[in-house]
Parts: C-alpha cells; sequence; structure tokens
C-alpha cells in the first residue's frame, strides 16, 4: 500500500458533507434557474398545438434518455464507486485506472452501437412507441430531434464514467456546472433556429451542449493524474463486479424511463398539448429532488462508502440517520411551498397552460417529498454493493404506476385526464419509500433509534406551522388573472417562500432540532457581529 496516497485519501475525504452539498446544491440551483429559462423560452417561443408544437420536443427525449439510463447509468456512480473507493482507500490508484478504462471503452462502444439503431430508426420509434398519437409533422419534427440526440447518451456515458472518477478522489466542482452547459447550448440554439428551421434546432443545441459538457468534465481531470487505457481487460475482477451490479441497477433507472414513455404515450392520448402539460408540470417537480434529493445524496454517498470501506459500520448508520433527518427536515417546506405557490410557479414556466401545468404539479406534491427521500435511502442499499433490492422494489412499484396510470388518467368525466398520472406518480413514490424502509429497518434493528424517531416527531410539528404560514401568505398575495412577468410572480413567490422558511427555521429552533441551529447560529453571528467603526 502507498502511505502517500493513502494520506491523499484520507486528507480529502475530511471535507465535510455539508459543504460538497452546498456546492452541488448551488450549482443545482443555477442549473435548474437555466432548464427553467430553458423550457419558458421553448414554451415562449414554439406552440403547444399544430404540426410544429412543443409535444414533439418533449417527446423526442424520451429513447434517448431510455438507453443511457438502461445501458449505462446504472455503472456510473453507485455501482462504480463503491469499487473506486475500496481501491483508493488502499491507495491502489493503477486499479482505479484500468478499471476506469475498461469500463468506459466497454459502454463507449455499446453506446456507439445504440447511438446508430437511433438515428436510423427514429421515425419507428416515435411514431410506434413513445407518442402515436402525434401528427405527420409533429412525428417528423421528434424524429428530426431524435436523430440530433441519438449520439448524446454516448457522450453522456463517458461523462459519467469520469466524473464518477472526480467524485471519488474528493473533486466536485467540475461534475456540478458541467451541466449548465448543457442548459446554455439549449437556449442558446433557441434564438439561432426558431426563425429558420423552427424546433428542430433544439435537437442541434442538445448535442453541442453534450458535447461542452464533456469538454468541462475532462477539464475537471486536470492533475488528478488519470490514466487511460485504449483496451478492456476482461480478466479485471472488478470489472466483473461492477458487470455483476451493471444489471440490476440500469433495469431500476430502465424501467423508470419504461415508466415516462408510458406517461408520454397516455399524455398524447388525450389531446394535443397534453405531452407539454405533463411535462412541464413534471420538470418543475424534478427541480427541488435534482436540487437537495440527488445534491445532498450525491454528497453522502462517497462518505458512505469510505466509512463501510474502513469497516466502521457505526459511523455509516451515524452518517446515514443525520443526513436522512436533514433531508426531511429541508423537503418539508418545500412540498409546502411547491403545493400552495403550484400557480405561481406554473404560470412563471408557462403563461398560457398555466392551470393545467399548476393542477398536474399539485398531485406531483408527494411524489416530491417521497422522491427526496428516496434518494438517500437507495443509497444506503448501493453503499453496500446490493443493487438487487431496489431493482425488486422498483419492478413493483413500476407495475403498480403503469396500472394506476391508465386506471386514473383516463379522458374525463370517466378518469382524471393528465392529472391521473402525477396521482400514480405520488401514490407509488410513496409506496416505494415505504418498502425500502422496511427492509433497512428489518436488516438493521439499529438504524433508526429514538433521535430519529424524535426529530421527525418534531418536523411534523414545524411542518404545521409551516402550512398555516404558506397559506396566509397565499391569502395576502393571492395570483391575480392579469399576473405575468417574473418581476411581480417573483416577488409574491419569494415573499411566500421566504416567510415559510423563516417560520420553519423560528419553530424547528425553538423544539431543538438540530438541523436549524447551525442556520441560527450562522444568522446571529451576522445580525449580532459588532461593527468596528475607525475614528
Amino acid at each position: 500500500m502507498n502511505p502517500d496516497a493513502s494520506a491523499t485519501v484520507k486528507k480529502k475525504r475530511r471535507v465535510s458533507i455539508s459543504n460538497i452539498a452546498f456546492l452541488l446544491i448551488s450549482t443545482s440551483f443555477m442549473g435548474q434557474l437555466l432548464g427553467f429559462l430553458r423550457t419558458k423560452l421553448v414554451n415562449a417561443n414554439f406552440p403547444t398545438v399544430g404540426p410544429h408544437s412543443t409535444d414533439a420536443y418533449f417527446a423526442a427525449f424520451n429513447v434517448p434518455d431510455l438507453f443511457f439510463f438502461t445501458l449505462a447509468a446504472g455503472a456510473l456512480g453507485v455501482a462504480f464507486m463503491p469499487i473506486l473507493s475500496d481501491r483508493l482507500h488502499k491507495g491502489d490508484k493503477q486499479a482505479v485506472w484500468e478499471l476506469s478504462s475498461s469500463l468506459m471503452n466497454l459502454l463507449a462502444i455499446v453506446m456507439a452501437v445504440v447511438g446508430v439503431i437511433m438515428l436510423v430508426f427514429a421515425r419507428p420509434l416515435i411514431q410506434y412507441i413513445v407518442a402515436p398519437g402525434l401528427s405527420p409533422a409533429q412525428l417528423n419534427d421528434a424524429a428530426t430531434i431524435m436523430r440530433f440526440l441519438a449520439f448524446n447518451p454516448l457522450l453522456f456515458t463517458i461523462s459519467g464514467v469520469l466524473t464518477s472518477i472526480e467524485q471519488t478522489m474528493g473533486r466536485f466542482f467540475f461534475y456540478a456546472i458541467a451541466p449548465i452547459f448543457y442548459n446554455l447550448s439549449i437556449i442558446f440554439s433557441i434564438f439561432v433556429f426558431r426563425h429558420n428551421i423552427g424546433i428542430v434546432g433544439l435537437g442541434i443545441g442538445a448535442f453541442i451542449g453534450a458535447v461542452a459538457q464533456l469538454v468541462v468534465v475532462i477539464i475537471g481531470l486536470w492533475k488528478l493524474g488519470v490514466r487511460w487505457h485504449p483496451r478492456i481487460n476482461w480478466k479485471n475482477k472488478d470489472l466483473h463486479h461492477v458487470l455483476r451490479n451493471l444489471p440490476p441497477r440500469s433495469f431500476d433507472l430502465g424501467l423508470d424511463q419504461v415508466e415516462s414513455i408510458v406517461e408520454t404515450r397516455i399524455a398524447s392520448g388525450l389531446g394535443s398539448g397534453n405531452i407539454t402539460y405533463y411535462s412541464n408540470a413534471y420538470i418543475l417537480s424534478t427541480a427541488p429532488i435534482l436540487l437537495f434529493g440527488a445534491g445532498i445524496a450525491t454528497a453522502a454517498f462517497p462518505r458512505l462508502n469510505a466509512r463501510l470501506s474502513q469497516g466502521r459500520p457505526d459511523l455509516f448508520r451515524k452518517d446515514f440517520l443525520t443526513v436522512m433527518r436533514a433531508m426531511i427536515w429541508i423537503s418539508a417546506p418545500i412540498v409546502v411551498v411547491c403545493f400552495f405557490a403550484r400557480g405561481y410557479l406554473a404560470r412563471m414556466i408557462y403563461s398560457r397552460g398555466g392551470p393545467q401545468i399548476a393542477s398536474v404539479f399539485g398531485f406531483l406534491g408527494l411524489a416530491i417529498f417521497f422522491n427526496i427521500i428516496y434518494a438517500l435511502i437507495s443509497r444506503w442499499f448501493y453503499a453496500q454493493k446490493d443493487t438487487k433490492t431496489p431493482l425488486i422494489v422498483s419492478l413493483f412499484v413500476i407495475a403498480l404506476n403503469v396500472y394506476l396510470a391508465i386506471t386514473l388518467a383516463r379522458p374525463q368525466p370517466v378518469g382524471y385526464g393528465v392529472d391521473g398520472l402525477a396521482m400514480a406518480q405520488s401514490i407509488v413514490a410513496m409506496v416505494q419509500v415505504i418498502i425500502l424502509g422496511a427492509i433497512m429497518i428489518r436488516r438493521d434493528r439499529k438504524l433508526l433509534n429514538k433521535y430519529f424517531w424524535d426529530g421527525v416527531g418534531r418536523i411534523i410539528s414545524v411542518t404545521g406551522f409551516s402550512v398555516i404560514t404558506a397559506y396566509i401568505m397565499v391569502s395576502f398575495y393571492p395570483l391575480g388573472a392579469r399576473d405575468r412577468g417574473v418581476i411581480t410572480l417573483g416577488t409574491k413567490l419569494f415573499l411566500i417562500t421566504a416567510a415559510t422558511f423563516v417560520v420553519h427555521v423560528f419553530v424547528s429552533n425553538l423544539l431543538g432540532l438540530d438541523e436549524a441551529k447551525p442556520i441560527v447560529r450562522r444568522i446571529r453571528k451576522i445580525v449580532l457581529a459588532p461593527i468596528h467603526l475607525d475614528i
């Protein structure tokens, strides 16, 4: 073992989860703002209905996402990083480079073949699988956009392997900022192509954005000593281990994308515009999940891996519970604000279809909360190299979701229309967390202790005050029929959000919740700090 390498690893691991989480949440917040702006500009510059509507744009991304998550994403992060962590903890960087090169080369070949398939069969994939309800003109647009996206999964796969290396070695900055360039490229393409080739130009923007994202990730490898080998070492035992863990995690994420395709297919049968309405509401719902769920869980995952690599399950349990309580505490006011301010958010992202988007978004409230919690719960299993249990649970809940979506999303008055898709999402998100939570408790009886349940009970009490605050603020600043623009809507939204979070933090501190204490200390330090005057 290399002592210098081990010391370096230990030094990097002393970086706090909170600091990493702050970086990821901050950059993710910027990325989400750009994502909102991108969606808003798409909605504003292209029609919702008609031959060249936005339904084609939202439908085109389903199949590329399916192939990426099914064939590659399972190996990226959760199935890959625990092995890297083990090798890095032992100071064996050569094994890290050997495994990374072999995995990236293998997945790159597979994704290149997949790209060719999507390039050739884009039209039938859209027509017969994703959105059979599209008109001929919409179908042509969707197929053209998909062809531009055909090799994005290849680029994202290479980026994913490289960012897994960076995260394991404690470098999160480039991983955090890379997606920002993807959104900027699509936004730029809106203005470049809206008056000539139209909505299909967004596919060009997405491809250029994927290239730019990869370039940023490669820059992030500087001084990490990465060594790429142009071969696949089939005898590498670590590669075999990752490939054994790949199918369960891949199918798990792939099933999520199949679920998305089913929802798009159902929405296309409910009439023109419904793909856009549901996609917009879903984009709104994913923002807090990516910001706080994925952001905090991603920051905590290397630490959880390291605890098990060190043979310290006690510290693994302690870190997990600390992060879990923090995520529940943060997600509670987020869901409250999302529900009461759903109309403001929907109108900001899309003024013409605001009421329908707001309705769908309101039913996604429970899904937001439980998906934030799921982001960490799933990593409890992945840190222990168990990718099969989440897959088995996902098989059940995805089947349940498809059944509920078909049942609830029937045209009104028989069903609930596009709102039924959101209802199904919330139900299955709750069921998934309950099942996985029960399995965790069964495996580790000491996991959820008195400290955890006491905190959850007080968080529920605090949330009651947050609900009352949000309700009062919405009554004081109602959404007017003529309210338009970022300044008007943003001001009301800011006041509602600020009041809700201030009350949440203040009451949490009164009830002695540990999660609020660092924030209150920081506020007191700023407010009560003495001012030194030079006389």
